[in-house]
This record gives C-alpha cells, sequence and structure tokens, in this order.
C-alpha cells in the first residue's frame, strides 16, 4: 500500500520541478535552473500478473544537454526485492523511450538510504551482466535547513529538508522555521507547501508538530483545511486572545523573514495586543511595509485603541 508520506516524497518533484536543481547539486550532478520537467507513464507492466510501478518517471530537458528520464522511487526501509526492480525500471525505460535513465531514491531513514545507494548488481559465474547504481538523498546529504531566511529563499528544498529530517533532532527547529518562511510566501505557495507537509508527514509527532505551529495562522478563508479548521475552533471556543498571540507571532515571523528590523517598543506593541482583528491587518501589512512602525498609525489602530480605552 503507498502511504501519504511515500506519496508525497515524490509528488513534489512533479509539481515543483524547481526543486531538482538544489537536489541534484547535493547529489554534485550540474542541473541549470532553465529546464523542462514532464510526467511520462509510471507503469512498467508489460505481462500480467507480474504488475511494476515506479512512483514518478521524470522527463527533464535541460537547457544545456541532452534530454534524460529521471526515475524516483521513496524508500522507507529495506527490501530484497528491490535491487531486481529498479534495475528493471532503469532497463525499460532507456529501452521504451530511448533515453539515458538515472534513478532516484528518497529516503528518511540513514540505513535505508546506505542500503539504497547499491550497486546492486545482476551476474553469475563470476561475470556482472548488469549493475545499478542508484542515487540516493536522505539525512546525511539534505541540508538541515533551521534558518528562516534561508527557508524563504528556498521554500521547496526547506520543504524537502523537513521531510528528510522527520525523525531527527532538528524536526522542531526546521519545521518552525519553514513555518516563518510561509508566512512571507505569496498564498498560492504557502498553501501548496503547507498542505503538502501536512499530507506527507502524516499522523506522527513530526506532522502533529507541523500542524501545531500553523495552526497559529489563517491565511486561506474558505479552504476548509487544518490551518483553517484550527483557526476557527479557536475562534468558536472564544480564545480570541490565544488567537491574537498566535497571529503576533505571525508578524513577528513575517518581519523577521524580510530582515525587517523590529525595536523593543514594537514587538512589546505587537506582542501585547488582544484584539485579534487587528493583528490580523498587522499581520497582512507586514508583508509590505518598509519600517516595523508603518504597522501602526492606520485609522483603524486608532478606532481600535478608542475602543480598548477605559470610559470616564
Amino acid at each position: 500500500m503507498v502511504t501519504s508520506a511515500h506519496e508525497g516524497m515524490h509528488r513534489i518533484f512533479q509539481e515543483r520541478p524547481e526543486i531538482l536543481t538544489p537536489v541534484f547539486k547535493v547529489l554534485g550532478i550540474a542541473l541549470p535552473e532553465k529546464a523542462t520537467v514532464d510526467a511520462v507513464i509510471t507503469d512498467v507492466t508489460e505481462t500480467k500478473p507480474l504488475a511494476r510501478h515506479i512512483d514518478t518517471a521524470l522527463r527533464v530537458a535541460p537547457s544545456d544537454g541532452q534530454e534524460f528520464l529521471l526515475a524516483i522511487e521513496a524508500q522507507e526501509r529495506r527490501d530484497p526485492k528491490k535491487g531486481s526492480s529498479w534495475a528493471y525500471y532503469v532497463a525499460y525505460l532507456r529501452a521504451k523511450y530511448g533515453l539515458p535513465v538515472l534513478l532516484l531514491v528518497v529516503c528518511r531513514d540513514r540505513r535505508t538510504a546506505k542500503w539504497a545507494a547499491g550497486p546492486f548488481e545482476c551476474g553469475a559465474r563470476g561475470w556482472t551482466a548488469q549493475r545499478t547504481y542508484p542515487l540516493v538523498v536522505g539525512p546525511d546529504n539534505l541540508p538541515v535547513i533551521t534558518d528562516a531566511r534561508t527557508a524563504a529563499e528556498k521554500p521547496a528544498l526547506a520543504t524537502f529538508s523537513a521531510l528528510t529530517h522527520a525523525n531527527s533532532a532538528d524536526r522542531d527547529a526546521i519545521l518552525e522555521a519553514l513555518g516563518c518562511a510561509l508566512q512571507g510566501l505569496d498564498a498560492e505557495a504557502a498553501d501548496y507547501f503547507y498542505q503538502f507537509l501536512d499530507v506527507a508527514l502524516g499522523d506522527n509527532p513530526a506532522g502533529d508538530k507541523w500542524r501545531q505551529i500553523m495552526g497559529f495562522v489563517n491565511y486561506f478563508p474558505g479552504r476548509g483545511h487544518v490551518m483553517e479548521r484550527a483557526y476557527l475552533e479557536g475562534k468558536a471556543t472564544g480564545e480570541a486572545q490565544g488567537e491574537a498571540k498566535g497571529e503576533a507571532k505571525g508578524v513577528l515571523a513575517v518581519l523577521e523573514v524580510r530582515g525587517i528590523p523590529v525595536p523593543d517598543d514594537v514587538r512589546g506593541r505587537i506582542t501585547a495586543c488582544t484584539d485579534p482583528d487587528r493583528v490580523s491587518d498587522w499581520l497582512d501589512r507586514a508583508r509590505t511595509v518598509e519600517h516595523a512602525e508603518d504597522l501602526f498609525g492606520e485609522a483603524g489602530d486608532l478606532a481600535a485603541e478608542t475602543r480598548e480605552a477605559p470610559q470616564p
């Protein structure tokens, strides 16, 4: 059975192909920024009942060289049958499409990644007829990204880092950095990366931590996903102050990602505010202001302060 995490590990390549360049750089293989990436049929079955399916097969057309096929497999544990399956995938795709083939295996476990690197040999009587060398990415060669600014510059790679390091001690720091970074992205991109990890991490400590982090923020009303449900549940139970506190963290995170200094008095005013509507306005402004002080002074803020002032 294909799990949600298993599917998530290869879907990001097909839906967000720009991640291929930094991943190939990690592997020591040059791939230009400009490349066309298209999905090809991933069913390599030739006769029944021997059914074999590649997770993802991409046709990559770099701007500076020959096209090639990239077969991608997500592997969560050792499987003695995979050596022959992977050799079959490479040989089949090469024969069918007449293009060179690379096999990339994505792992979340160091021991699995070490095993998956192979080589996997086929031969007899001291003679090797075929040898398969997969490319492997996992916790040992994908970077740990715990800096919010780096995550904002490379959100796809940061998302993949969060996935491959989901079982490491850096898990929470990676997820928190990515959560801050998403608050500075456009809504469509942030929504994609949020929901991708929500599905890919699944129901485990990493997934729970991700939903806890993102539950503070209400980006996209009307979408009905976990982030919005958390917001609505909090509002329904009357936790307005908690809601304001969570969005205040979002305001500070956006300013941090954008490199805008936050004086202590401004930070104090943001974190002390208990009006969720006003903090939500600040969160919207945080994406465009040039100075932290520019968050304040609008007519809406003045009206809110008037409402909160003690009446004589």
